[in-house]
């Protein structure tokens, strides 16, 4: 690890995670984690007043924690990046308002980053390097996306997206229709591995010859298995919970892959990176793994405490923002809660407007921060 990578500081905070990651170069040196989940999950889904509280509340601590694991001091950083979108906005306010403020007091530059650019780049700190260009299906409780990367700090192209719920969304309905609890991803994972995937045939969304190739589509199928389930349970019938997770599961499991995969071939790409939430899926692994090999794609999925929401992606696209060169943000850095892919960071507008914060009492930074 040289010492002339950069050392970059990441701050997430789109959802309900606080994450706080510190990298230098690729390399992951802390990767600290206040998560909220148990305080949304009796209201069965996340409440966007409560995950700013508790991420104003969570904030300097787990950014204490952070340089403590990593053993560096604050003023050792080359730069403070933060998700500026897309995400919950008074979530991502919190973030960015903290980015600002160490940013201010160290000195340091600031990287306003996509919150789906990061969930790419965070490939780099398990698996080196990312290939140019690379193929990203990204798959989480707010979105499903396939995007093409040919260079993460400037240059994302979306392929295709969800065209109404995401595959994590789905999993937590289906989950409270079985009445699993919330989140549902992990329950759903580990008791369709006891099912029988082929037991019930739900619908493929968007799989027909006219419809588009790369969006995906999940609520028509979260809509089929709520009936099926609601058929049976008026029936008197007991429902086989193992057997609807499983066939449930290799519904979206197979979709994903399926248009993943092609996508690789239609544009002669030949990695796939998998991220977001649900990639922690054993069964999505698992099809991809089998259906890449067969098409020649090498396939790479980082472990999964770094496919969830953290801060340790944020500061791998820092860094690599850092390395590349590329314009820092300005202290005018807004949060943009439907920030698009297409732009991975949020570069400083030219300052052809007269200074941007005269109205910052200019204290000195020691005081600030000693």
């Amino acid at each position: 690890m040289a010492a002339d990578e950069p050392l970059v500081l990441g701050i997430e905070t789109s959802c309900d995670e606080t994450g706080v990651g510190i990298v230098r170069g690729t390399t992951l040196l802390a990767d600290a984690v206040a998560s909220s989940v148990d305080t949304h999950a009796r209201f069965g889904g996340v409440v966007p007043e409560i995950a700013s509280r508790a991420h104003l509340e969570a904030m300097v601590p787990t950014i204490e924690r952070a340089l403590k694991t990593a053993g560096i001091s604050a003023r050792d950083l080359d730069g403070i990046a933060v998700t500026a979108g897309p995400g919950l906005a008074g979530a991502l306010l919190v973030g960015v308002s903290a980015a600002k403020a160490y940013a201010y007091a160290l000195g340091k530059p600031l990287y306003g980053v996509n919150h789906l650019a990061s969930h790419i780049c965070v490939d780099q700190l398990e698996h080196g390097k990312l290939p140019e260009p690379t193929m990203a299906l990204l798959v989480s409780g707010g979105h499903s996306s396939l995007l093409l990367s040919s260079d993460i700090t400037s240059d994302v192209r979306p392929m295709g997206a969800t065209i109404d719920d995401a595959a994590g969304e789905a999993f937590d309905k289906i989950a409270r229709v079985l009445d699993l609890g919330f989140p549902g991803g992990p329950v759903i994972d580990r008791l369709a591995k006891e099912g029988d995937p082929a037991a019930i045939a739900f619908p493929r969304g968007l799989t027909g010859a006219k419809d588009p190739a790369y969006d995906f589509s999940f609520s028509g199928l979260k809509t089929a298995v709520a009936r099926w389930i609601e058929a049976k349970r008026a029936a008197g019938e007991e429902v086989p919970v193992r057997d609807v997770a499983a066939s449930f599961q290799e519904a979206v499991v197979d979709v994903l892959t399926r248009k993943a995969v092609r996508a690789c071939k239609d544009e002669g790409v030949d990695h796939l990176m998998i991220g977001g939430g649900v990639a922690a899926n054993s069964r999505l692994r698992a099809l991809a793994e089998e259906r890449c090999e067969r098409a020649g794609i090498r396939l790479r999925v980082p472990r999964p405490g770094l496919c969830t929401d953290n801060g340790a992606m944020v500061a791998a696209l820092g860094a690599e923002m850092v390395a590349r060169n590329r314009a820092a943000s300005d202290l005018e850095l807004s949060a943009d809660s439907s920030l698009p892919v297409t732009d991975p960071h949020v570069p400083g507008h030219a300052h052809g407007h007269g200074h941007s914060h005269d109205h910052v009492h200019e204290v000195s930074k020691e005081n600030l921060y000693s």
